[in-house]
């Protein structure tokens, strides 16, 4: 009795382990890097047709060099065009955005300024 009571518990526990895992990630998320020699307060996305830019998506801000992984919930990916906005730390430095991101083509965006043109870039891979 016990003996079939842990071959059917071993039978069970098989199926589990090899039950496909359920994916979280969204086709939409990537890596945000921040190369710009300043440090960011703030990072809104928002859908290219939307009339908000909704919630800053950075918990603790973004210093310069540092990176962090922006993830989408699956659901978002309805919508492939985004827009990207950013604020710095100092106020009274302007607010940089771009338009009509399809993040599904994107893994990694890379913000730069280049202090000479006094132009702020975003490279995508």
């Amino acid at each position: 009795m016990i003996k079939k009571l842990l071959l059917a518990m071993a039978g069970i526990a098989l199926v589990v382990t090899a039950a496909p895992v359920a994916r979280t990630e969204s086709l939409l998320d990537f890596k945000l890097v921040n190369k710009t020699g300043y440090d960011i307060k703030a990072v809104y996305l928002s859908p290219t047709k939307a009339k908000d830019w909704g919630e800053n998506v950075l918990e603790n801000g973004l210093a310069d060099g540092e990176s962090v992984d922006i993830e989408f919930h699956p659901k978002a990916a309805n919508t492939l065009e985004w827009d990207l906005m950013v604020s710095w730390e100092d106020e009274d430095d302007p607010d940089v955005y771009w338009i009509g991101y399809d993040l599904s083509k994107i893994s990694k965006i890379t913000l730069k300024y280049d202090r000479k043109a006094d132009k702020t870039s975003a490279i995508v891979e």
